[in-house]
């Protein structure tokens, strides 16, 4: 086994592979940007080394830097993560002629999956299903639209090279294959420097299942089961799980032989993944092979109670696999969801900044949790706004959605924007429930999983109110400075006034709306108003972040996190309602621009630009294009008028809350 091994990788991933290096008594060696500095993993990590500036393309991705910081620390091994130089072929031959061990396949491996295309030749002759569709070298456009009539419409425009949803583009019709093949070729070249693209038929309401394969440099190689990732918001997974509720054991078998096949067709070593696209009939189709540790990989090992990261280390250090295939067995079930710093509310714009306050469950049998940040880190631009993967275990399906709604309700991120709401109506959402969702039923019914701008209900407000006011109260318990008599009226928050009974306000947000409450009474028990609607609230109290109260005689439990800052509450449907405090006498509304301008939502470069000064556009017409944190931002105009000028042209990088297009009055 290797003594020493270096990371070239950053965030949760690196972390999680230090963890298991640790276990096993391994030295870690880390790396790091200048974004990263004080970053988990170079804290947790024995030792680390700085390869340069904040973006990839200055520091994770100089792979001649990061070989030279292994041959300075003396690193036996270099364990990529994913994404980054992971699926680089350069690299692995370059660590392998540097007398340094790749923990992970052999170039060769990788260079014949690292093109759909080629990929798609070589499982063609180990009779590994294929989609129909196109996979040549010519990639001449005109070749491209003829391809694309005879595959037939709907079809799928993907990125030859790369994955993770980049480059891929719907075209139902022939009049928009023009356009979305140039839209997915600008996003390839982006993101993996290669425009070639590769066209399959489209199948109608598919679901995406993935095969965890493993082999080691004896020749072994063996499947380690499926996992279901069909719950995708534009190609991007979003819940993952194992066992796939879809598969039946015939299924899995001969999906299983396919994906083992596959494997061997490239001489497989180390940990990889076979991707199938399958159709509701349950016929299913060779998608990719993913040359590397997947994201989801943690719903394996909880499933088989492994530890994939140990197998890659040893398989890559010479020893056989630790298994056979009949030695697999399976208990249980798993599901991991991603918490993201983005706002799904705004098309899952991704979020940056500071994390004010981090609250996760405790992690337990049931409930696992891999991070890359705590508390008081920065979420940065430069890379990818994942604050932790949330992972449940539990006997069966319905248990482990129950652990993983209860899990979700014990998680608050205050700072940038999260997808906590989403994913918590996504785990209740019926489709999810009964397990029939398909890899586009996100995109077309999208509205059925946010909170978009719907009042709450007065329960609702009236229970976050009562939780502010206990909340209050606790914080004016103790006596003022100077005073040694807890029993002075002085020291007392109970609204008490000479001559007549007490009112307080309670102003809450939500949504940008302010609602106003207004309060008599003191320690539990109040008569609450708001419009004309009122209640009386008796006996309430704040334990373990739960309030219990009597409503109009009624007693109930509401879910509720308060602090002096904000109230979070959830309804009888596990709805989150996450109201900020506000002052009760003053209120300041933040005006925008109006509809006169058009600022970057966040740091990016201008990829396009579709208008000029002096065009008269409608409202919601797309003028630029904008890469920012590995995805395409359309920016459109805000009402209709005419444009006064236009201050970014194709190739700029632009900061946040820059003026990027200006209209006349």
């Amino acid at each position: 086994m290797f003594e020493r091994v270096l990371i070239a990788n950053r965030g949760e991933i690196a972390c999680r592979v230090i963890r298991t290096c640790r276990r096993l008594g391994i030295h870690t060696i880390a790396v790091y940007s200048e974004a990263d500095a004080s970053a988990q993993h170079v804290r947790l990590a024995d030792e680390a080394w700085p390869i340069g500036g904040p973006r990839p393309t200055e520091s994770y991705l100089r792979g001649e830097v990061i070989l030279d910081v292994a041959r300075r620390s003396g690193a036996q091994a270099i364990h990529p993560g994913y994404g980054f130089l992971s699926e680089n072929t350069a690299f692995a031959r370059a660590c392998t002629e540097a007398g340094i061990a790749f923990i992970g396949p052999r170039p060769e491996s990788i260079d014949a999956m690292g093109s759909k295309a080629a990929a798609k030749a070589l499982m063609e002759q180990h009779a590994v299903p294929l989609v129909p569709g196109y996979h040549g070298a010519d990639q001449a456009p005109d070749t491209l639209a003829e391809q694309a009539r005879r595959t037939g419409f709907p079809l799928m425009i993907k990125a030859a090279s790369g994955g993770g949803g980049k480059g891929m583009r719907i075209v139902r019709s022939e009049t928009e294959f023009a356009d979305a093949l140039a839209s997915a070729q600008r996003e390839a070249a982006s993101a993996f420097g290669d425009t070639r693209v590769i066209l399959e038929r489209y199948v109608e309401h598919p679901r995406h299942i993935e095969f965890q394969v493993f082999g080691d440099t004896q020749g072994n190689v063996i499947h380690l089961n499926e996992r279901e990732c069909s719950a995708q918001r534009r190609y991007q997974k979003v819940l993952e799980e194992t066992p796939s509720p879809f598969l039946d054991t015939a299924r899995r078998t001969a999906m299983g032989a396919a994906a083992v096949a596959a494997a061997k067709a490239v001489n497989y070593v180390g940990a990889g993944t076979v991707e199938f696209i399958v159709g509701q009939d349950g016929e299913f189709f060779f998608m990719e092979m993913n040359t590397r540790l997947q994201v989801e990989h943690p719903v394996t090992e909880e499933t088989l109670g492994l530890d994939l990261v140990e197998w890659q280390l040893r398989v890559a250090a010479g020893e056989p696999l630790p298994l056979a295939q009949d030695q697999i067995h399976a208990r249980g079930h798993a599901i991991e969801v991603r918490l993201y710093a983005e706002d799904p509310d705004q098309n899952f714009l991704p979020g940056s900044g500071k994390l004010l306050k981090l609250r996760l469950p405790t992690p337990s049998r049931h409930v696992r949790l891999d991070g890359g940040v705590i508390e008081g880190d920065t979420v940065t631009i430069f890379y990818d706004p994942m604050i932790a993967k949330l992972i449940v275990w539990d006997t069966d399906r319905p248990q482990a959605l129950q652990r993983l709604r209860d899990a979700l309700m014990q998680c608050e991120i205050v700072g940038p924007k999260s997808n906590i709401a989403f994913l918590e109506r996504l785990a209740r959402h019926p489709v999810v429930v009964d397990g029939r969702i398909d890899t586009g039923y996100l995109d077309r019914h999208l509205n059925e999983f946010l909170a978009g701008d719907a009042p709450p209900a007065d329960r609702m407000l009236f229970a976050a109110t009562v939780a502010a006011l206990l909340n209050d109260e606790k914080a004016a318990a103790v006596p003022p400075t100077g005073s040694s008599d807890p029993h002075s009226p002085w020291s007392q928050a109970d609204a008490w006034r000479v001559g007549h009974a007490g009112k307080r306000i309670v102003a809450l947000s939500l949504h940008g709306q302010r609602y106003e409450v207004e309060a008599h009474g003191y320690a539990g028990n109040y008569t609450l108003n708001h419009g004309h609607d009122s209640v009386n609230v008796s006996g309430a109290r704040l334990e373990s972040e739960a309030l219990s109260a009597r409503f109009d005689g009624q007693s109930q439990r509401v879910p509720v996190r308060s602090d002096a800052a904000r109230v979070t509450v959830h309804d009888d449907a596990g709805h989150r309602y996450a109201f900020e405090r506000a002052a009760a006498f003053a209120w300041q509304s933040k005006e925008g621009a109006g509809g006169n301008q058009i600022v970057a939502p966040m740091p990016g470069r201008i990829v396009l630009v579709k208008a000029q000064a002096g065009d008269t556009v409608e409202e919601g017409q797309e003028l630029l294009v904008m890469e920012a944190m590995k995805m395409e931002l359309a920016l459109k105009a805000p009402r209709a008028g005419t444009i006064d000028s236009i201050a970014a042209i194709q190739g700029d990088f632009v900061e946040a809350d820059a003026v990027l297009v200006r209209f006349r009055d």
